[in-house]
């Protein structure tokens, strides 16, 4: 059985922290990644200006509300998307780091 020592646990939440850390950073990449190369919000937002402009030409009041509706929608969209990224970007980083300065600032684990 293994006998769990201080530096044991010490080494094991170093490693939790580091990995942890990792999937958070990789995890917000991906997402940056993904949302700027979203092209089916791009895609739908330039369907609703022509239809806001259809709406517009035609007189009709609520097909141009409701497109600024979509089109605000779909800003606020992109916006949360790009801030969860860049926080566990950052929250990734500063768990490796922490992890990196406990790793060592400690005696020798092993």
């Amino acid at each position: 059985m293994i006998s769990l020592t201080p530096d044991l646990i010490l080494a094991i939440f170093i490693l939790v922290l580091f990995s942890l850390g990792g999937v958070a950073f990789v995890t917000g990449i991906l997402i940056l990644a993904i949302s700027a190369a979203s092209q089916g919000v791009q895609t739908l937002a330039s369907q609703v200006t022509t239809l806001a402009q259809k709406g517009i030409t035609d007189d009709i009041a609520g097909i141009v509300g409701n497109a600024a509706t979509l089109i605000n929608g779909l800003n606020q969209l992109t916006k949360t998307k790009a801030g969860i990224g860049v926080f566990l970007t950052i929250l990734g980083l500063l768990m490796m780091t922490i992890a990196c300065y406990l790793a060592i600032k400690t005696q020798p684990l092993f």
